[in-house]
């Protein structure tokens, strides 16, 4: 789990990184950036019904998203609201997939400093 100084939580805060962020999509997630003026990251997750019916199935994407983020930590940028929404594509995708999708959309925003 994400701490709570690294979560989007409030609707001004989404609706601010929609509207003004820079963005990248591909077919299977799309990732939004603002800066926020912190010294940290916050990350808002959305995996709406069109992904899955299933609370089970849209939480464990989040979750897989959450490792992810976890693990890519290091080579973020900081001072940064990212949202990331999971799009129907991503249904059924392994693991590996979502990483390679979310760390390439997070580069070409130019928050990542990913070298593989």
């Amino acid at each position: 789990m994400l701490s709570k100084v690294n979560r989007l939580t409030k609707k001004k805060d989404f609706d601010a990184v929609w509207k003004r962020g820079r963005s990248s999509f591909d077919k299977i997630l799309g990732v939004k950036v603002l800066t926020n003026n912190l010294t940290v990251n916050r990350f808002g997750i959305m995996v709406g019904l069109k992904v899955s019916k299933k609370a089970v199935e849209r939480n464990k994407m989040k979750r897989r998203i959450r490792e992810i983020i976890h693990a890519e930590a290091a080579n973020l940028k900081r001072g940064f609201d990212v949202a990331i929404t999971v799009l129907p594509a991503a249904r059924g995708r392994e693991f590996a997939e979502l990483q390679k999708s979310l760390v390439g959309n997070l580069k070409k925003t130019g928050i990542c400093s990913h070298n593989s």
